[in-house]
């Protein structure tokens, strides 16, 4: 079941200068980067409020976020729902029509599981499932 947003992705080319940016901008403090070698991108993210705001970088330029950047340019990505039932709600949203990228899940930032919804069927907008592992 779906319990809250847990962040919103941002795709960025440089990601060092992405975060000066937005401490400038929200004055956080404490920033957790990662590099999530399956996903091919390096990830910085910071908390405001109970949110998560995850500046995404990629490290190939066979990446799903580099090809996103070239297409589109940098900006709001997705948007991440928690969830503590991944598969169930994958298969539930499936069965009411909506397209997968991801049929299951795969390995994510922050010891994650993680699946995308097709944007086609969300009104425009890439939706990830996340689970703690």
């Amino acid at each position: 079941m779906i319990s809250h947003v847990n962040h919103i992705g941002i795709a960025v080319k440089d990601l060092e200068q992405a975060i000066e940016n937005f401490r400038k901008i929200v004055g956080f403090t404490d920033v957790h980067t990662e590099i999530v070698s399956e996903q091919k991108v390096k990830i910085a993210s910071f908390k405001i409020g109970e949110v998560l705001i995850e500046l995404t970088a990629p490290t190939d330029e066979s990446s799903t976020i580099s090809k996103f950047i070239e297409k589109r340019g940098e900006g709001i990505h997705h948007i991440a729902f928690e969830t503590d039932s991944i598969q169930n709600d994958l298969d539930s949203v499936k069965n009411l029509g909506i397209n997968l990228i991801n049929e299951y899940p795969v390995f994510g930032a922050h010891e994650m599981l993680v699946a995308f919804l097709h944007p086609k069927s969300t009104n425009g907008v890439l939706v990830e499932f996340c689970q703690p592992k």
